[in-house]
């Protein structure tokens, strides 16, 4: 697998564009480093660019890292779409998404983690809002495959759908989710058969969905928590 949530396909900035070059120069070390540990000041240098800079379009480092966690949903989002460009089937669509996911975060664990943890979490649960926004984008890819039949069926996306379409969203999630965890900290293996692995879980799952949707409770919201 070599697909990974990674900068190489952002477009060139100019220094003018300050916000860009700091998020780009922030997703280069997470790249680098597999660590968010950086100062605003350690990005300004990467940037070219003076140490109180950042300030200019940043509060803290919290507001950058949630610029940077949206960039991250936006690439993996785009990684989704090029997976399905010529794919017809909607299971066959919903599968190269699962398979964009994984190889996203095997190949990028501190983004996806930034990503998919609880770092941002504010005191309320609740998350940043541009990069809820960029998560609810990618998160409709998967339900457009869903609506589409990719689960052997049509489901209209309606209000009446609503809790089997997070239902499925729900176990897909799961194990794509659980899957990349365990790839990523070595717990399932070896790092040549990812692709095995990962077509071997994904099958299982598409089947199982296939032949049942569980619907979530009355209530239960599948990320992004709403806004508060």
């Amino acid at each position: 697998m070599t697909q990974d949530i990674s900068t190489t396909e952002q477009r060139p900035y100019h220094h003018g564009d300050l916000h860009r070059a700091i998020v780009r120069a922030a997703l280069d070390v997470l790249s680098e480093s597999q660590s968010t540990e950086f100062s605003l000041r350690e990005l300004a240098r990467r940037a070219g660019v003076s140490h109180n800079a950042p300030y200019k379009h940043f509060a803290d480092k919290r507001e950058l890292l949630a610029a940077v966690s949206a960039v991250g949903f936006e690439l993996l989002a785009k990684k989704m779409t090029d997976a399905t460009k010529k794919l017809d089937s909607p299971r066959e669509r919903l599968a190269a998404m699962a398979r964009a996911y994984v190889c996203g975060g095997v190949n990028n664990p501190a983004l996806y983690r930034l990503m998919f943890g609880g770092y941002l979490a504010g005191q309320d649960n609740g998350r940043p809002a541009i990069e809820r926004t960029a998560a609810n984008n990618m998160k409709a890819q998967i339900v457009d495959a869903i609506c589409d039949g990719a689960l052997g069926r049509l489901i209209p996306n309606t209000a009446a759908n609503t809790r089997t379409i997070d239902g499925a969203i729900l176990i897909f999630w799961s194990q794509m989710h659980g899957l990349t965890l365990l790839l990523v900290d070595g717990l399932v293996g070896p790092s040549d058969r990812i692709e095995e692995l990962t077509e071997n879980v994904l099958q299982g799952m598409l089947d199982g969905l296939a032949n049942c949707i569980p619907t979530v409770p009355e209530g239960v919201w599948i990320g992004p928590p709403p806004a508060k």
